[in-house]
């Protein structure tokens, strides 16, 4: 059974969301060890972008996307 588009959507945002969290994360730890700004955001975007990937690689596997 093929999840509708409405769904699929949602998913999507959901895993932006999750991937938002930890780019900001991940640009606060960065901060806290010292870092200047530049890098920070370089770190967040760096994470952001892991944490997406995985994310859609993961519901891609699972069939959610398909």
């Amino acid at each position: 059974m093929e999840l509708p588009f409405g769904v699929k959507l949602l998913l999507l945002l959901a895993a932006a969301l999750l991937s938002i969290i930890v780019g900001i994360v991940a640009g606060i730890l960065a901060r806290l060890n010292d870092a200047r700004l530049p890098d920070c955001i370089a770190r967040g975007g760096m994470a952001f972008g892991a944490a997406m990937t995985l994310l859609v690689l993961v519901l891609s596997s699972l069939g959610a996307l398909a």
